[in-house]
């Protein structure tokens, strides 16, 4: 999906999600408390976590990283040890806005290097030794995923108070193993414009109380960069979760580059199945052990 794509559908999403929200608080004034809407934007190919979310106070930051690392003076401060990639500066305004909650050291154990199946254990909410063929919201019985807005107009004419629009966009360019710095920074600042359009038209409708936007990635990337000037297969990332109702700062563990993985991955703190369990609280949907197949705490991110 290219960059006219993103904004066009951020654009469109929040008018539709304005109807809907507005029809079903008609007719269901009691479910107001929940999240309505559901963005789940795919940052395809596997995002370099460590330049998005910056390590900046830690010397081995730019030891492992001599040409790919991103300077202080250069870097978006978020406090003195954390910093965020210069591209992703039309989200600093959410940021101050506590709109904006950064969760560092997501992904899974004994973490699976192939795009294909790592995508499928983040969609299918499985163990990296598990295989599954339902995805985690094919067993949210009463979600409604919205693909187009001819989608959504249907969801519009029959509102109903259990039901929450989906919209899952996917950002191509992460798979950086070469050339990174021009290719990372023009992929970061497509998903930065976008998600801040998107929270601009969801405030102007009057829905961003209700809606709540996450990013997923099928792994980060290796902690040292490669002779291309670019970057490896990794483990743990940095993703982003944005709505009215989020609790803006930083969740997490911050990267530890004093312990990485065999392949150079950095660890992983947060399961992200905890991500899930907090979307799923923050939807009303009910036990998110029975669709995730197991307890997972949720983040205390989204206020009810």
């Amino acid at each position: 999906m290219n960059r006219r794509q993103f904004l066009s559908i951020a654009g469109a999403f929040a008018g539709c999600a304005g109807s809907l929200e507005e029809a079903c608080a008609i007719a269901h004034s009691d479910a107001s408390s929940s999240i309505r809407s559901l963005v789940l934007v795919d940052l395809d190919g596997g995002n370099d976590g460590l330049n998005t979310v910056i390590p900046v106070a830690d010397p081995r930051y730019r030891a492992l990283r001599p040409n790919l690392a991103i300077s202080k003076d250069r870097a978006l401060t978020l406090d003195e040890r954390t910093a965020l990639h210069p591209s992703l500066s039309p989200l600093m305004s959410v940021w101050r806005a506590n709109d904006l909650a950064i969760v560092q050291g997501v992904g899974y154990d004994a973490p699976n290097r192939s795009h294909y199946r790592s995508r499928q254990i983040w969609d299918t909410a499985s163990h990296a030794d598990e295989y599954r063929a339902d995805g985690w919201l094919d067993r949210v019985n009463v979600v409604t995923e919205v693909k187009t807005f001819k989608a959504a107009s249907d969801a519009i004419a029959r509102p109903a108070s259990h039901r929450v629009n989906v919209i899952r966009l996917a950002l191509y360019g992460f798979d950086t193993h070469e050339n990174q710095a021009r290719r990372h920074a023009a992929c970061l600042a497509q998903l930065a414009e976008g998600l801040a359009s998107l929270r601009a038209s969801s405030i102007a409708s009057g829905t961003w109380n209700r809606t709540l936007v996450m990013t997923r990635s099928e792994f980060g990337r290796a902690a040292r960069e490669n002779a291309a000037c670019g970057t490896e297969h990794g483990a743990a990332s940095a993703h982003f979760m944005m709505g009215g109702r989020v609790r803006g700062g930083l969740f997490g563990t911050p990267p530890r580059l004093d312990r990485l993985d065999a392949d150079g991955g950095l660890p992983v703190g947060i399961d992200f199945r905890r991500l899930y369990a907090t979307v799923l609280d923050a939807c009303s949907q009910g036990d998110s052990a029975s669709i995730l197949g197991a307890r997972f705490e949720p983040l205390p991110i989204v206020r009810v």
